[in-house]
């Protein structure tokens, strides 16, 4: 499975080799569960929504005095107030039970399936492996003890230790010196057109491969992705290409 000149593959983790998003759908339908107990089925599925969104426009600042956790868990409190009309629940405790519910759960569905696991081991056996994910640090680090997928790379990069995560061409840099590599001779695989294949075209790897496993098109006007995969698992075939 060895290619000419490519020496490196930097892989991205969730949503990539890991089905981040189904596991997080599971962990919110547990939530709402919990919650149809405590403030009965009319009000879970706004909750849960809010949650998810304040999610999505997270930012986290390590400097500012609180955990990841702790924010999380104000997401939750946020959210079941903004839903009740903005008063405390009458369960404080609510809050937390949701989050650690959701994460929890997030965490134990996460895995690295077996025809991944087996091209991952099939993979180093020629090339040098990076694991490059962006996020916060303590989250992401626990989806790699969670995995036990660390012995797998030559490195784990994880965004939220360094001053600038995908697409910044800083971290790619990290990476390449990390593996004693040079741009060109490294492959960048992602499922983010904006952070995975921007970053990789950016920091001048010889090939960007997109994983879209839903089959979309891309956004006009955004970055081509120089191949296009539907799972992890087609890689090779890319791989095959480039020699």
């Amino acid at each position: 499975m060895n290619s000419e000149g490519i020496k490196a593959i930097l892989l991205d983790l969730d949503n990539t080799l890991i089905d981040t998003a189904g596991a997080g759908g599971v962990a919110i339908q547990k939530v709402t569960e919990l919650l149809k107990t405590t403030l009965g089925h009319e009000h879970t599925i706004a909750i849960c929504d809010r949650f998810k969104h304040k999610l999505h426009h997270e930012t986290f600042d390590p400097a500012g005095g609180r955990t990841i956790d702790e924010v999380r868990i104000s997401h939750w409190e946020e959210s079941i107030q903004e839903v009740m009309g903005g008063s405390p629940s009458s369960n404080p405790t609510l809050a937390s039970e949701c989050y650690y519910q959701w994460k929890n759960t997030r965490l134990e569905l996460l895995t690295i399936t077996p025809p991944v696991l087996t091209l991952l081991k099939q993979l180093r056996t020629s090339h040098k492996l990076l694991l490059l994910t962006n996020g916060e640090t303590q989250t992401q680090r626990e989806k790699v003890v969670a995995l036990g997928c660390q012995g797998l790379f030559d490195a784990v990069v994880v965004g939220g230790e360094h001053a600038e995560e995908k697409p910044a061409r800083s971290i790619f840099n990290h990476c390449f010196g990390k593996l004693g590599v040079q741009a060109h001779d490294c492959v960048m695989v992602g499922d983010s057109l904006d952070t995975d294949i921007v970053g990789g075209f950016n920091a001048g790897v010889r090939a960007t491969v997109w994983i879209n496993d839903g089959g979309v098109r891309p956004p006009e006007g955004s970055v081509n992705p120089d191949y296009t995969i539907p799972s992890v698992l087609d890689l090779p075939e890319v791989l095959a290409k480039l020699k």
